[in-house]
């Protein structure tokens, strides 16, 4: 492809793969990381640069530019720029809809440089990564497809006159993204963003930024305007200075709940649109009417998937006494049968956590729980990969404790690791309080083969999403986001796309013009 649909690079000009900057040679990336602003990559930002390393080795990945306060005010300055000209905010449905499909294509075409970037920079065994980021290009063909289908409403009017909806996009908006989902969470909101004529800047993760400045050069080769698409890396000090900057008219922000309070705190003096996915302490209702064998292995999915950092992961599992003790130890003889090594190999189960300081947190949580009163099941410390490449990566062993009750910590607070608790429980009652009692309310999952209890369980539990015999299940077309400590707003779905976007009622009036001052005339209200 050379050509572009709407002004920005050629690829003539701009080849996409990037070899210089995004191969990979030894294990370690070939070039220095930089900032994307403009269309252009920017090095060296004014920040200096980070280290970053690789989890599963605990070696040096590579570098990436720091951005500091004016890094972050040039990027959203091209965004602001980009924006008022109208290249893209006022450019037609149709065309924005097809530059999102190219990018789609293009997602889908280069998925396998994407793959390899996301497993080296957080740790994630290859087939998880390529499971989920499978899902990826539906995103901006989601939207896309939104963007041509989404219709305005038309209200009835009690007298003469035509009256409808229009939206219109909102501005610059600030996207903050995590280490462990950098491509997927970014797409929940990027992608509507995008198709409602939005200029976005992004702040990926310190831990995981390659492949986001990787999609930024992908947007502008699929015909995305330069200083549309925007990236800034770095520290919490970057995200602040990007969120503080008054151009920036709605923040999306993917973190721990500390950090959408910081949030809140900055926006708090203007009228910002602030959408927040934060902690998460997701609990499993197992009943005893459950498939046993499925319930095991859907928890252990649900626990240890992504070494479990994920905000939903089952963190909490609630086993109905009939069957606990079963549960416990199917549990524990699957959670010891799970392969720990390379995640690059298609063999591994279980990958490290994103870093040394996480490892730690992991370990020093299993040991005040079983301080506490917790019994250890299996886990609780550093495992060991099987290979001497992999001797110094931060891998923990699936780590699972019973005896959790309401009020000790690791039953009441998320650890974020390959860590659950099991709580017993009697009657459906006992469990919804038990499960309900969290300051937390992101996700949520029932085991049970009674089809009413499954969905009278599930409207009852405090979630923004709810699994029955499933968990870590989405859709494009699923809102995403939870309540209480959890966050506010949604990405995905119809809501995210409305929501990156005012909308403004037209009043049209359909009769004569009247002269509302004479005694003949009518007024409005």
């Amino acid at each position: 492809m050379t050509d572009t649909l709407l002004p920005g690079i050629s690829s003539a000009d701009h080849p996409f793969l990037h070899e210089e900057v995004f191969g990979v040679a030894g294990g370690q990336l070939r070039g220095h990381v930089p900032l994307y602003v403009n269309g252009a990559f920017v090095t060296p930002g004014h920040g200096g640069s980070r280290r970053l390393i690789n989890p599963a080795t605990g070696h040096d990945l590579g570098t990436v530019v720091e951005a500091d306060a004016a890094d972050v005010a040039a990027a959203v300055e091209a965004a602001e720029t980009a924006f008022r000209s109208g290249i893209w905010s006022r450019a037609s449905s149709r065309d924005r809809a097809i530059v999102l499909n190219r990018l789609a294509a293009l997602i889908d075409e280069y998925m396998q440089q994407i793959f390899t970037l996301e497993t080296l920079g957080n740790g994630r065994p290859t087939r998880e990564t390529q499971a989920q980021l499978s899902l990826l290009g539906d995103y901006y063909r989601y939207a896309a497809s939104l963007l041509l289908t989404r219709r305005s409403e038309v209200m009835p009017s009690s007298g003469h006159h035509h009256i409808y909806t229009h939206r219109s996009p909102v501005g610059v908006c600030a996207i903050i993204t995590p280490f462990n989902h950098p491509m997927l969470i970014l797409a929940g909101s990027l992608a509507f963003a995008l198709a409602n004529g939005n200029s976005v800047v992004v702040k990926p993760s310190e831990f995981t930024p390659v492949t986001t400045v990787l999609l930024a050069a992908l947007a502008v080769e699929a015909g995305l305007p330069p200083g549309v698409f925007n990236v800034v890396t770095g520290g919490a000090e970057v995200s602040a200075a990007l969120v503080s900057d008054v151009r920036v008219a709605k923040v999306n922000f993917t973190g721990g709940t500390r950090g959408g309070l910081a949030m809140a705190e900055l926006t708090a003096n203007r009228p910002t649109k602030l959408t927040m996915e934060l902690g998460g302490h997701t609990p499993v209702v197992v009943f005893d009417d459950a498939d046993l064998d499925s319930a095991v292995n859907g928890v252990t999915f649900a626990s240890f998937i992504a070494a479990g950092q994920t905000c939903i992961a089952a963190s909490v599992i609630l086993v109905q006494s009939g069957i606990h003790d079963e549960f416990v130890e199917r549990l524990r003889s699957k959670a010891e049968s799970l392969r720990i090594g390379d995640p690059l190999s298609e063999e591994t189960d279980l990958g490290p956590v994103i870093s040394a300081d996480r490892r730690a947190a992991v370990i020093d949580a299993t040991e005040r729980a079983v301080a506490q009163g917790a019994r250890l099941v299996t886990g609780g410390g550093a495992a060991e990969p099987g290979s001497s490449a992999h001797a110094d990566g931060f891998y923990v062993r699936p780590t699972i404790l019973a005896g959790a009750s309401p009020g000790m910590e690791i039953f009441d607070e998320e650890v974020f690791g390959p860590f659950v608790v099991i709580a017993r429980f009697d009657d459906e009652q006992e469990a919804i309080e038990m499960a309900n009692g969290s300051r937390y309310a992101l996700g949520a999952a029932v085991w049970t083969e009674s089809v009413g209890r499954a969905h009278r369980v599930a409207q009852r539990l405090d979630s923004g999403i709810c699994w029955v015999n499933d968990h870590h299940r989405l859709e494009v077309s699923v809102p995403w986001g939870g309540y209480k400590l959890s966050g506010t707003g949604k990405e995905a779905g119809v809501e995210a796309f409305d929501d990156f976007s005012h909308q403004r009622a037209v009043i049209v009036r359909t009769e004569e013009s009247p002269d509302w001052y004479t005694s003949s005339g009518q007024r409005l209200n």
